[in-house]
């Protein structure tokens, strides 16, 4: 199987370095192309990959291509490359960020009948620690949305959902990161406050967020709950209880669910719920 990309930035150098490294494809079956030469080249170097003279010359050499380029360049490059994916029919991934399979659909000829699956993926997936959703429109199968799925698995979780569900999806992963970097500066700023310096404070914050993640997702397995897991750490009358209690009343709860909630409804204005 060849893989190509169109577009050479951090997302795809990220997916790129993940299949290569989890023996999906070999470096020499991934083929690369960037408006900026320089940076193709130099993740070709770096993974052994190959690039492509043109977009078009990858279409017609690659099994998959995916999109990897940035939402407002899209239609230009599908519309560009149209002939070439009717002609070739390779099965079209799309990472663009609130593109649906609709929007990339009407960009092709109406009979075209191509297989297109749609990924979110999020920006976690650079350290090979991502999550992805996927989702194919209706000419692409099972095995196709599954082939997906194995690849951008190497980088993290991958899952397939359902379209409709990719704005929620996109609050609690897509966006999500950005939250969770906040809440660990905030916390990081609390210590501070009271004399820890802010990189040993940011270190152990972030420590703790990874360990708690991994604790939810474990005991998961054997039906504990986060609610659960905040009742054992928290004793009557104790630090933590005292420390919860002064969030809540400040509005944490809440403030998330607005969050999240807030994201949705722009991400549906936007068009990409599907």
């Amino acid at each position: 199987m060849r893989v190509g990309f169109v577009g050479a930035g951090n997302m795809a150098g990220a997916i790129a370095r993940g299949i290569i490294a989890a023996g999906e494809v070999a470096g020499s079956d991934v083929v690369l192309v960037d408006a900026r030469a320089e940076a193709g080249q130099a993740l070709a170097e770096e993974v052994g990959a190959t690039v492509a003279p043109s977009a078009a010359e990858l279409v017609a050499t690659c099994d998959v291509v995916v999109l990897a380029v940035k939402p407002q360049v899209l239609p230009e490059v599908v519309t560009d490359l149209a002939a070439d994916l009717v002609r070739h029919r390779p099965l079209l991934v799309s990472i663009a960020a609130g593109t649906s399979l609709d929007a990339i659909e009407a960009l092709l000829p109406g009979d075209a009948g191509l297989a297109v699956v749609r990924v979110m993926p999020n920006v976690n997936a650079m350290i090979g620690a991502g999550m992805a959703a996927v989702c194919g429109n209706v000419a692409a199968g099972a095995d196709d949305a599954e082939r997906v799925r194995a690849l951008f698995a190497t980088v993290g979780e991958a899952i397939v959902l359902p379209e409709r569900d990719f704005s929620a999806y996109t609050a609690i992963a897509g966006s999500a990161p950005a939250f969770a970097f906040a809440f660990v500066d905030a916390l990081a700023r609390g210590a501070v406050k009271n004399g820890l310096p802010k990189a040993q404070a940011t270190r152990i914050a972030a420590q703790t967020l990874l360990g708690s993640a991994r604790m939810v997702l474990e005991r998961a397995e054997d039906g504990v709950t986060p609610a659960d897991l905040v009742d054992m750490v928290s004793s009557p009358g104790g630090t933590t209880v005292a420390g919860t209690c002064a969030m809540e009343d400040a509005g944490f709860s809440p403030a998330v669910v607005r969050g999240v909630q807030a994201t949705i409804d722009r991400d549906r204005e936007m068009g990409a719920g599907g």
